[in-house]
This record gives structure tokens, sequence and C-alpha cells, in this order.
């Protein structure tokens, strides 16, 4: 993190919910800017950098979903959870697919969001040093430099995630060995339960169309056991 306090950027429509969390988000010592709807979450993103997004997703003209696929687009760098009453699993799954990290639903109790945020941020800090060692890997015919969160192709570069590249560089590290699902979800989702297994498999499925173009890379799927890089 850049400073002691990280610094988190609240989207939330609804006035008595939002003002009631971003005053404790305060009092835990965070601090918080609070937006009413996508749009002036979009400027507030133009004006400072952030360590933590929060996202409603039923929000006037920009709903969350929409929200985190800009983020996800525009500034990678930036982790994001959705914090919403939709609970059925299309929609959870459909968070996890734009990109999300974490998914809480409605009612929440203020003490989990505390912990569930400060559990986060730890994970992302502890892996900063870790890229700044070794930023530049090869894969196959891939050039991964995960400081810079790039995957290059004869000159061609995708531009990843924060949690792809994450996991992208765990697989890496571990390439040619068994992976556990258990092992994986508890690394970087924090629980082992079955959204977050399935937001994992879409990451994956992601992380597959990426290196498509190296007919020698395979990310193995071992039933009910967790999944293999296999590289030359």
């Amino acid at each position: 993190m850049r400073k002691d306090r990280a610094r988190i950027l609240l989207v939330e429509d609804d006035e008595s919910l939002g003002y009631l969390l971003s005053e404790y988000l305060k009092i835990k010592n965070f601090e918080v800017a609070w937006a009413k709807d996508g749009k002036d979450a979009l400027i507030e993103l133009e004006k400072s950098e952030y360590d933590l997004a929060i996202l409603d997703v039923m929000m006037p003209e920009m709903d969350g979903f929409t929200l985190g696929q800009k983020i996800n687009d525009n500034y990678q760098n930036l982790p994001f959870i959705f914090l919403t009453a939709k609970s059925l699993k299309v929609d959870v799954l459909k968070g996890f697919h734009i990109g999300a990290i974490d998914y809480l639903k409605k009612p929440i109790d203020e003490e989990e969001l505390v912990i569930r945020i400060e559990r986060l941020l730890s994970r992302l800090k502890d892996k900063q040093p870790t890229y700044e060692r070794t930023p530049v890997y090869k894969v196959g015919e891939y050039d991964f430099n995960s400081l810079n969160q790039e995957l290059s192709y004869n000159g061609q570069k995708v531009n990843l995630t924060v949690k792809e590249s994450e996991l992208l560089k765990y697989l890496v590290d571990k390439k040619n060995q068994l992976c556990p699902h258990k092992d994986i979800l508890i690394r970087f989702w924090g629980k082992n339960d079955y959204f977050n297994k399935k937001s994992l498999n879409v990451f994956i499925t992601r992380l597959r169309k990426y290196l498509e173009m190296d007919p020698n890379i395979r990310i193995e799927n071992v039933h009910s056991k967790g999944y293999i890089l296999r590289l030359p």
C-alpha cells in the first residue's frame, strides 16, 4: 500500500447505508470517499488513487456491473468487491466474471465487512515484494511481466487484471505441479466455497484464452483435485 491508511472508494446510492458504511470505515482507520452513483465514482477515480473499491450493484444511471467492467478495463490495479442484495447464483457468477475479488450480500454486518477488507488488502500487500524481486518470466513463447501485469507474444500484449496476474504467477511458480483447488481458493479468495470455485474456473478460462497462441502450454484440469500448468 502507498500509506498506512488504506484508501477505499465506496459506491452506494442508498443515503442511509452509504453514510453508515462510510462513517464506520472511517472509525476503523480507513480513508473513505463516498460516491453515490457510477458516474461520480469514475470522476473520483480520475482524481485520486484507491486501494479498494466497494460497489453497490443496483444503482441508477450506471449499475455496479457496468462500473466494475469499466474499472477492470481502465483501472486494472484497483481490486473491487460487490455489495448487493442480488443473491441469485447467476448474479454472483457475473460479478466474479467481471473481475470482482469478493461478493457480499446485503444486509451486511459492518464488522464482517471490515474483516474481509483487511484480509483482502493484507493479501495484496504481501504479494507486492515478490513482484519486485522477480517481475519477468518466460512462459513458453510468452513473456510475462508480473510487475506490469503484461503478457506478451510476438509483440502482442495483453494487460492482465490484478487477480489474473497473481494467479498466473502462482501457476508459473508451480509449473508442472498439481495446484489443489483448496490451496488456490484459500490463497486468493480467502475461502473455499462453491461460488469462489466458480470464480476460479472463470479466471482459469481467461488464462487459457490468453495462452492459446502457444500450443505447448496447457492448463490441465485434474478432476476434483486442481490444476496443472504444463510447460515444456
